[in-house]
């Protein structure tokens, strides 16, 4: 996912242009799809409602991303995108879509593999579900490297836990464990850096 990161700026003429403002709802789950939209500048999570109400943060977007693709082509949006700080987004119509594809082909390649790193994400977070918390945050934590493209993966530990769907007490205990194994440093209260990767790897078993 990395790879794919600003290689998306080209098109951006493309979109609309859209400055928000913090906690803002981009769209909602269930809501049927008018497009899908690039992060330029700001914070957007991600997250996933269940059947029974629970809400819970999947993704946070990184700058330079696409996100809401599943809601290209009056698709219907599986999760809902809310703002974490002033934003500022460009908005891509079907339309848009269909002319930046045409005139630029190499666009929809771009566009297809962003939407099937989505669906992983999603099948993941499905797989991962009834693990132990530990895998759990080990599996996303090697998740979010790759999305930011760095070892160095900026969120707190409070929406860590909200990202695995567990108390910050239990994520704490944790990143103070792997810390002392020498896995991660600890970058303030904001930022987790992977030092060694392939031992958070060993983790899943």
């Amino acid at each position: 996912m990395a790879n794919l990161r600003y290689q998306w700026t080209p098109f951006l003429l493309y979109g609309k242009k859209l400055e928000i403002s913090k906690h803002t709802t981009v769209y909602s789950q269930g809501e049927t799809g008018k497009g899908f939209y690039y992060l330029d500048k700001g914070g957007v999570k991600i997250t996933l409602l269940s059947d029974n109400g629970h809400e819970r943060t999947i993704d946070y977007v990184p700058a330079g991303g696409l996100f809401g693709e599943h809601g290209a082509y009056n698709g219907t949006y599986l999760t809902s995108a809310i703002t974490t700080s002033p934003s500022v987004l460009h908005f891509f119509s079907d339309d848009a879509l269909s002319r930046v594809c045409r005139d630029h082909p190499h666009a929809a390649i771009l566009f297809t593999n962003s939407q099937i790193f989505k669906v992983r994400l999603l099948a993941e977070i499905i797989a991962f579900q009834d693990s132990p918390v530990e895998q759990q945050m080990a599996n996303f934590l090697l998740k979010l490297t790759a999305v930011h493209g760095d070892e160095h993966v900026p969120i707190d530990q409070t929406s860590f836990a909200r990202y695995i769907d567990t108390s910050r007490i239990t994520v704490n205990k944790i990143l103070q464990k792997w810390r002392q194994q020498g896995l991660i440093e600890l970058a303030g209260r904001s930022t987790i850096r992977v030092v060694n990767a392939e031992g958070v790897r060993a983790i899943l078993g």
